[in-house]
């Protein structure tokens, strides 16, 4: 202790004394962060190190910094690193009670104890912490030491650094924090669980008010601007605002590392995903799950664009409890889903939408598929089958055209996982991923070009530095007309008079399939617009039954939410006739590195047969 308090009092003695040997800074350390943004530049998560670079103060409103040090060391500017008053004080209280309680610690001493050394509250290490804080002040300016504490604290919820808490808390980068906001994050700093934003709400808010009392007496605001800052709480994000689109992070963050290693500078991925539309899907899905879907049950939502952009991806209703990506890795049966696949096989071998049918009792071999509802219409159109779902007409079909062509058929439009081609699979008894379904009704959607979803645009430096840009879009045919427009009639059908119709809504030209599989396990809607298509999927991850749930319901009325959001955001256009792509987007650079390649996992062995609808 007396060790502690002689190095203060030599310290602050200045030049008249001989100051003690100060020792050598260790070096900074920090592992190279990796931003994701979304399309419009708001960033989206970050992966790699804790820590962010050191703010920079001049881009800052004033009032941010002011908060801060007036909470936390209102006499910062004008100290060489420590407080001796502080100190001493801190020194007599350990002196009673036999070990250190108090920090009395300036911004500086915090600095060095996070850059540098341990969080024990023992006397050695504060005398190493205030020689540390003074050799800290020698080598840098007051902004950059702020610019650096900033930087490394923490604020709860995960949430290092300002401009960490600043989205967490409030959904907005630290130069449009208000004073009341500003306030409040400084506040956090004493204790991150005591005053904390959400689970602490009225101590947040008191201590908030109380450093807007403090920046009033140092200058920082007026009286005027204390009242009125203090005249209405912030809003608190309760939920991180970017918490659903961690499992598209996810998704990406193995091809950003195969584009670019483990990288040694900061780096800032800029990717197709609209956050916006990412936040309203994730919204409508715990929405209608909680409305409408027993406990326990999941959901998934992939949209894709005619050119392969992922623009939203739900992987799941909460990450932070389940952060398995049900969007991208789950493997489920597609249930009447997958029946566009095996009616464009057939209208590719000549058949039409209005080719007579019989919906009658089928075997085959020693398979006897049942319909949904039971009973059986008799003759009807190819078209009404469709509509209708009708199970004995798709195994029929099937049959007819071959099961290895249909097979052929959804590899050309995307699908990557394996495919069986027993009698069943033409209920959708193959195991595929929401992502794998909607790249391939995105080929519907386009024209008929062959979809390859992706969701890097670009890699850059935060300075700038063009890193990797995604070569444009090759545009490869993989289905003509009259077979697709035939088959975009027939799954406008669907919604218009068929088992889709709650996923309708007005002054959009719209097509889809329902799905649902085996003892209710499995519930899908997949459909499209002019240049888009989103898959809906609901499920349990044990794969329980989810009681009378069907894609014609719930999974239905989520597509129809994320599309109502989507049509409104992102250019949309009547579902193409025939192969001209959708217009291109602004020409961009070649690419300096390959083009992401997406990996899929092998399907479960496993596989029954779906009642779909």
């Amino acid at each position: 202790m007396l060790t502690l308090l002689a190095s203060a009092s030599v310290l602050a003695a200045g030049p008249s004394l001989a100051a003690p040997e100060l020792p050598v800074l260790p070096p900074i350390r920090r592992e190279a962060q990796i931003t994701y943004v979304d399309r419009t530049g708001a960033v989206i998560g970050v992966r790699g190190g804790r820590f962010a670079p050191p703010v920079d103060l001049a881009k800052l409103p004033a009032h941010v910094p002011a908060a801060f040090v007036a909470i936390e060391d209102r006499r910062f500017w004008e100290h060489t690193g420590f407080d001796p008053r502080g100190i001493a004080r801190a020194i007599v209280v350990a002196a009673g009670e036999g070990r250190a309680t108090q920090g009395a610690s300036t911004i500086t001493q915090q600095l060095a104890r996070h850059l540098y050394l341990s969080q024990d509250r023992t006397l050695e290490r504060k005398a190493t912490e205030l020689l540390y804080a003074v050799q800290l002040e020698r080598t840098y300016s007051k902004r950059q030491i702020l610019g650096m504490y900033l930087s490394r604290v923490y604020f709860g919820s995960g949430a290092y650094g300002l401009e960490a808490a600043a989205q967490r808390y409030f959904n907005k980068p630290a130069a449009k924090l208000t004073i009341a906001e500003a306030a409040m994050l400084a506040g956090v700093l004493k204790s991150p669980v005591n005053y904390h934003p959400i689970e602490q709400a009225d101590a947040s808010w008191s201590r908030a008010r109380l450093v807007m009392d403090i920046m009033v007496e140092t200058g920082a605001i007026t009286p005027a601007q204390r009242t009125q800052a203090a005249a209405k709480k912030p809003t608190v994000w309760k939920t991180a605002p970017n918490a659903p689109a961690q499992y598209f992070i996810d998704w990406l963050d193995g091809e950003t590392r195969r584009l670019v290693g483990n990288p040694k500078q900061d780096l800032v991925i800029e990717t197709t995903l609209d956050g916006q539309l990412e936040r309203a899907a994730a919204s409508a899905a715990r929405r209608v799950v909680g409305a409408s879907v027993p406990a326990a049950a999941q959901a998934a939502v992939v949209s894709v664009d005619g050119a392969g952009r992922v623009r939203a991806m739900v992987g799941g209703l909460d990450y932070a409890k389940a952060p398995y990506n049900r969007a991208a890795v789950a493997k489920r049966q597609a249930g009447s889903a997958w029946k566009p696949f095996v009616y464009l096989t057939a209208l590719e071998a000549g058949w039409t939408p209005d080719m007579p049918v019989v919906d009658e009792p089928v075997t085959i071999g020693t398979w006897s598929p049942q319909n949904y509802d039971e009973g059986f219409q008799g003759p009807i159109t190819l078209e009404r089958a469709v509509a209708s779902s009708v199970n004995t007409v798709a195994a029929r079909t099937a049959d007819l055209v071959g099961r290895p062509a249909i097979a052929q058929t959804a590899r050309r439009l995307g699908i990557a996982s394996s495919v069986n081609t027993d009698p069943a699979m033409a209920l959708g008894t193959s195991l595929v991923t929401p992502l794998e379904m909607t790249q391939a009704y995105a080929v519907f959607a386009n024209g008929g070009h062959r979809v390859q979803a992706y969701g890097i645009e670009r890699i850059r430096t935060p300075a700038g530095k063009l890193l990797y840009q995604r070569r444009p879009p090759t545009w490869t045919p993989v289905t003509a007309n009259p077979a697709l427009s035939n088959l975009n009639r027939m799954l406008r059908a669907v919604i218009t008079t068929g088992t889709g119709q709650r996923a309708a809504f007005p002054g959009y030209d719209l097509a889809g399939k329902t799905g649902t599989t085996s003892d209710y396990k499995d519930a899908w809607f997949c459909g499209y617009t002019g240049g888009f298509a989103t898959c809906a999927w609901m499920g349990r991850d044990d794969n329980a039954p989810m009681g009378r749930i069907t894609g014609g319901g719930a999974p239905a009325e989520l597509w129809k939410a994320v599309m109502t959001t989507a049509v409104k955001r992102l250019p949309m256009q009547p579902i193409p006739a025939g192969r001209a792509p959708p217009p291109p987007e602004p020409q961009i650079l070649q690419a300096s590195a390959p083009e992401a390649a997406e990996s899929i996992e092998e399907p479960d062995a496993e596989t029954e047969v779906p009642a779909t609808n």
